[in-house]
């Protein structure tokens, strides 16, 4: 039966039998087979990959994007209603990129609002819709319209939201109690605008500008530990989604440009967002370090790296894996069908990933992307027979370095994919990929990708 899940091994384990070597000694690249008595070696064994016939018949997540748990790619979302009861549409940008967006997102999945979504393309990664500018002529995300009105600037769209539907949770984004928190708010971000967007030119304003945040962060935990529970009311509220944004981003990049533990360094915080991670609204909208560090210089003009061994350590990680639990965007294990995830959503996307690598291309590309997908689905023990074609590992960190989340796929899908990705390619030799841009993400056009 093709695709069965015993296949590749029994391969792997034949070829290697035929030679007399264990799976570790090729793993380990040992191709010496009798050399004692001959005096001679032979190449390391390879295995081919896995077909895509094969690959496809594991490829078997699927959610449901209308009725099931929150996620990226949903066009509409129902909640145990028809199409006919829906009064809002949301305008997201396609990446999930927009922290603006991601608020208004969150609260119609909690308040659970039937909606649909149109995506927009953001200005630092591709064309503005010509038929948005048309609705829309400041290209402003998000946008969303409500009964055929159209209503722009996220907190004036969450008070029309809360006066249409009601409020979510116990405090109302317009009340009293919520005034403070909102301020609080503002300053918190102000403070990590302050140290991670300007140059410190000397060590002295680079460390008043930490201690600037960190101070803030201790009011923002004083807040979250004068209540009973993890949230900054007596539940989960409009208060809390406005703060999920940019402490997310804030958790990945001080992380990764500063050498900052923000759940290490505030406790409160940190349960806050363990808090977020078992409930599966969150977990729908929830990026990844990699993919907040690098889409954020250019939407805020530039984030600036300390040269600390902290923040170089980290930088390294982040980049160049491990890609496991010591990295702080998640407390929530791995769930069993991660790999499952990461594997169907490259399948369904293949022939674009294929033809858009600007590193490789043809046969040698589509087998080294097979040899990293056979990595992903059999474990690494097995797939270290599995090598990628020479000069192909240029093209597999390519595609390495432009998973999003969640975009593509959950966080810890793309936790695995990036494993597999670099497993292999450090099969095929230790070339970088084309780098990253700094100043726009061009190279994250939606474009090529639409049909799926």
């Amino acid at each position: 039966m093709m695709g069965s899940p015993s296949r590749p091994h029994q391969r792997s384990r034949r070829y290697v039998t035929k030679l007399g070597l264990s799976l570790r000694d090729v793993k380990r690249g040992r191709g010496d087979v009798d050399g004692a008595q001959r005096g001679r070696q032979v190449p390391p064994v390879t295995t081919p990959p896995l077909t895509w016939p094969e690959l496809e018949a594991r490829a078997n997540h699927r959610i449901d994007r209308v009725a099931g748990p929150t996620n990226a790619p949903s066009r509409l979302r129902l909640f145990g209603a028809t199409e006919a009861d829906v009064r809002v549409t949301l305008y997201r940008d396609h990446h999930a990129w927009c922290p603006y967006c991601q608020k208004i997102w969150l609260w119609l999945e909690e308040r659970r609002v039937p909606y649909r979504v149109r995506k927009v393309t953001m200005f630092c990664y591709g064309d503005k819709e010509p038929w948005f500018l048309r609705r829309v002529p400041s290209g402003m995300l998000p946008a969303l319209e409500l009964d055929g009105d159209l209503i722009t600037e996220s907190d004036v769209i969450l008070g029309r939201l809360e006066g249409a539907f009601g409020p979510l949770g116990p405090m109302a984004l317009k009340s009293e109690a919520a005034w403070p928190l909102r301020q609080l708010e503002r300053a918190l971000f102000g403070a990590w605008c302050a140290w991670l967007c300007r140059p410190a030119r000397t060590r002295a304003q680079r460390d008043a500008r930490r201690e600037a945040f960190r101070s803030v962060a201790r009011e923002v935990e004083r807040a979250l530990e004068s209540t009973d529970g993890p949230w900054f009311g007596a539940d989960l509220s409009a208060v809390d989604l406005v703060f999920v944004p940019y402490v997310e981003r804030m958790n990945a990049s001080l992380f990764y440009y500063k050498g900052y533990s923000l759940r290490e360094e505030h406790p409160a915080i940190d349960r806050w967002l363990s808090a977020l991670e078992r409930r599966p609204t969150y977990l729908g909208t929830q990026s990844d370090i990699h993919t907040h560090v690098h889409d954020l210089p250019p939407q805020m003009g530039g984030c600036f790296a300390d040269d600390t061994e902290a923040a170089r350590r980290n930088r390294h990680q982040v980049d160049e894996g491990p890609w496991d639990a010591s990295l702080p965007d998640t407390r929530r294990e791995a769930p069993p069908e991660a790999a499952t995830e990461a594997l169907s959503r490259v399948v369904a996307h293949r022939d674009t990933l294929l033809r858009i690598n600007p590193a490789a291309s043809g046969d040698r590309l589509d087998h080294a992307l097979r040899a990293a997908l056979t990595t992903l689905v059999i474990g690494d023990d097995t797939a270290a027979a599995v090598a990628p074609p020479a000069g192909t590992d240029a093209a597999l960190r390519y595609v390495r370095d432009r998973i999003n989340v969640p975009r593509d796929m959950s966080l810890h899908a793309a936790r695995a994919l990036r494993t597999a990705l670099e497993a292999t390619a450090a099969r095929a030799g230790d070339a970088p990929g084309p780098p990253i841009p700094t100043r726009h993400r061009r190279d994250q056009d939606p474009a090529p990708f639409r049909a799926r």
